[in-house]
């Protein structure tokens, strides 16, 4: 049986992330999404070729101070979405995830989605940074380009925090 282009983005996710393994992660759940959107409408991306999603982009705006307890190691990601407050002012964006299938990879479908999704941000919030804590390389390179873009400079989480 062919999975649907949401069941093999979950898939992905399980497998990139290894949410279940790691308790300190992030696990994006309908109300995770729910009290994203309440932080701000631009927080989930998606691009749907007509079949259905191939690509999701989560990310999170937060203060410097959440973010710099982050880089150093100090809080987790769950704690960095929890201690992230809903209808305030935001200065940094976390580059939460970006999952896009196989077949759809280095069309700069990622970088589309982030760099909108910032820009919207950006529109209502002071935003002076980007931060990120890569898994894979091209991940890491995304970061590094969509950063670029953006004018903003990027903090790295060191994979082993």
């Amino acid at each position: 049986m062919k999975l649907s282009n949401y069941e093999r983005l979950v898939r992905l996710a399980d497998e990139v992330f290894a949410v279940k393994n790691d308790p300190s992660q992030l696990n994006v759940d309908q109300d995770v999404i729910k009290r994203l959107l309440q932080i701000d409408p631009s927080t989930v991306s998606e691009y749907d070729d007509g079949n259905g999603p191939v690509a999701w982009v989560l990310v999170v705006p937060t203060t410097a101070e959440i973010m710099n307890r982050f880089i150093d190691g100090e809080i987790s990601e769950k704690e960095l979405y929890d201690l992230t407050p809903v209808g305030i002012s935001y200065d940094a964006i976390y580059l939460c995830s970006a999952l896009v299938l196989e077949e759809y990879r280095r069309k700069g479908i990622t970088k589309q989605l982030a760099l909108h999704a910032i820009q919207k941000i950006q529109s209502v919030h002071p935003i002076k940074a980007l931060f990120v804590w890569p898994f894979t390389s091209e991940g890491n390179l995304a970061a590094d380009t969509i950063a670029k873009l953006s004018n903003l400079p990027l903090y790295k989480r060191n994979a082993s925090k």
